[in-house]
């Protein structure tokens, strides 16, 4: 029995199965690429959707945690510690004025931001969400999801949200009653297929959210802090939200998640509203002013849109020359590319080549690149997609 399968033995015995696993055990990981249990190196172009954006084991993320771990791994939030202060004061300054509220992952931060809107609300309730959107799986959060196949089993769900097609600012607007609070949507929905919301879409939602006196909330858990080129996906546009959500990339790769508030409403959580007991840890916000200080000094966000570039014209000329490539969609190292083929069998076949990416919604293949991978790297896993898509299509 070789290594591998002694550790999926062991999963199979002790680990709860609610995941669809790759045969695949990984023990090591350097930037853009890891290696198994066997010694075996891969390519990563799916570091953990999207945690690792700043590839695997960032040198100084790694610094700043063996050097806090050193200091006080954990202060109980009913006290301060300077690194909270300060990483509220990096978030607040790239992304619009406002208060921070910290917790441990997306979901969490979608729960947050559940419980202030209705608050906020004083009355109305009623949040209207995006068909095909992905919010997470603890209760408030799947219910807000707009994919019923992640729901089945789970009812009654959290009363409240009212479910529109993405892209379609008229079905808001006909959702709208006296009861709505809040409108959450994915600048890109990733779980839904790598999705993009116009800008025009974006401006109509703000638009509608100030006539009617409700909240704007921006799910960029996968699309912050770098990924689409710009600090968040919003930035795109001219439209800012009143809440943003975030997790994933914010910590380089330790569990951490924020929820960015404007000040005008951020104060409707008081004490005993609202908690948690590890969220804005000692540890974790190290871990966020490292991504800043890597983001801006290696300047990060240049890349991406550098990269990006790159990838969507190769990828453009591949749709031209593959036939089971329906259409390429994304932005920055946000990459989608929806087949005209169940997208599984090729996710199979590029790990078989040393190559890791995702696919979703079926027929989308999904590739969150670090921002730190090198145009080598990118132009060596693009080769791998490219021959194992032209292989389908002949």
């Amino acid at each position: 029995m070789t290594m591998t399968q002694e550790v999926i033995k062991q999963y199979d015995r002790y680990v709860m199965n609610t995941y669809v696993r790759s045969p695949l055990v990984l023990t090591k990981g350097k930037g853009s690429r890891v290696w198994d249990v066997e010694g075996r190196e891969y390519l990563d172009l799916f570091p953990g959707w999207g945690v690792s954006g700043l590839g695997h084991n960032h040198p100084w993320v790694t610094r700043a945690l063996r050097g806090q771990s050193r200091r006080i791994i954990h202060v109980p939030n009913n006290y301060y510690h300077p690194l909270q202060a300060r990483a509220a004061k990096k978030l607040t300054g790239v992304s619009f004025d406002g208060k921070v509220f910290f917790c441990n992952s997306g979901a969490e931060a979608v729960e947050t931001a559940v419980k202030l809107a209705r608050r906020w609300g004083e009355g109305r309730y009623e949040i209207i969400v995006m068909e095909q959107s992905f919010h997470g799986r603890t209760m408030a959060a799947l219910s807000a999801t707009g994919q019923p196949k992640y729901q089945e089993g789970f009812e009654p769900l959290l009363a409240g949200f009212v479910r529109v097609p993405f892209n379609e600012l008229d079905a808001v607007l006909r959702a709208i009653t006296p009861k709505t609070c809040a409108v959450l949507v994915e600048p890109i929905q990733g779980e839904g297929g790598v999705r993009v919301a116009s800008d025009e879409f974006l401006a109509g939602l703000r638009r509608l959210c100030d006539e009617r006196k409700l909240l704007l909330i921006a799910d960029e858990v996968q699309t912050g802090m770098g990924r689409t080129g710009t600090w968040f996906a919003y930035q795109h546009s001219t439209v800012e939200p009143d809440l943003l959500l975030l997790a994933k990339t914010l910590g380089g790769g330790f569990p951490i998640g924020a929820v960015v508030a404007r000040r005008a409403i951020a104060d409707v959580l008081v004490p005993g509203t609202h908690a948690t007991t590890y969220g804005g840890s000692p540890l974790g916000c190290a871990c966020i002013l490292a991504v800043f200080e890597a983001v801006e000094k290696q300047k990060l966000l240049e890349r991406v849109n550098a990269l990006g570039r790159y990838a969507f014209k190769r990828l453009a000329a591949l749709k031209e020359r593959a036939p089971v490539v329906r259409e390429v969609r994304g932005r920055g190292l946000m990459v989608g590319i929806e087949l005209t083929i169940d997208g599984r069998p090729v996710v199979d076949a590029c790990r078989a080549k040393r190559l890791l990416i995702n696919c979703t919604q079926d027929r989308v293949l999904r590739l969150l690149p670090a921002m730190t991978i090198t145009k080598a790297q990118l132009s060596r896993a693009l080769s791998i997609l490219e021959d194992v898509l032209m292989g389908l299509s002949h």
